[in-house]
């Protein structure tokens, strides 16, 4: 018997992110999913290592992997139609919802409870942190678009900002301080910090 969940997934390169906004360079699902991995496992270990919590931060790594993956059904709906209303916002959950179960039965049975954890992500830190991961691997989107003359992405780097001042984890904070900056360096300032 042949299951087609991880060639569903390799999909995920195939679904564009932003679709609504002119970009000068297209993003898509794989490569947010990976950039999200490694903010949310960097997270993590700042968190566990520095704040003590009990978080494994492998596990935050790989409900990152997987934090977009219902997305294979449905595409990535734009914000602004996602949030318009309590309705649609209610509506795209079901779809999710319903997309995740779809998925979970591309597998073979055995495997469909390892995986529920990850395409249905339940409230707390863990999730928390995936979601802070996101905002933040958004926000790098929208500033590279910026720094490329895109006016585009004004606008929602603006709103991005202000959704992760709101957030309460100091290592979401640490994080911003002590990594984002380096997102602004050129290759030669990233290999030669000191002379920058």
């Amino acid at each position: 018997m042949s299951f087609s969940f991880f060639a569903y997934l390799s999909r995920l390169k195939l679904i564009s992110r932003w679709s609504l906004m002119r970009n000068t360079h297209p993003e898509n699902d794989a490569e947010h999913s990976l950039q999200v991995a490694m903010i949310a496992h960097g997270i993590a270990l700042l968190g566990r290592d520095r704040y003590g919590r009990k978080v494994n931060p492998e596990h935050v790594l790989s409900l990152a992997v997987y934090h977009d993956a219902t997305e294979v059904m449905t595409g990535d709906l734009p914000t602004p139609v996602k949030y318009w209303s309590p309705e649609l916002r209610g509506a795209y959950r079901r779809l999710e919802d319903l997309s995740a179960d779809r998925l979970l039965g591309l597998l073979p049975e055995e495997m469909r409870p390892a995986f529920t954890p990850y395409l249905k992500q339940e409230a707390g830190y863990e999730r928390d942190i995936v979601r802070a991961a996101d905002k933040i691997s958004a926000y790098i989107k929208c500033l590279d678009e910026q720094r490329a003359g895109n006016p585009e992405f004004d606008y929602a780097a603006r709103n991005i900002h202000r959704t992760l001042e709101e957030i309460e984890y100091p290592e979401v904070k640490d994080f911003l301080l002590e990594f984002l900056p380096a997102f602004g360096m050129t290759l030669d300032e990233l290999n030669h910090p000191t002379e920058s």
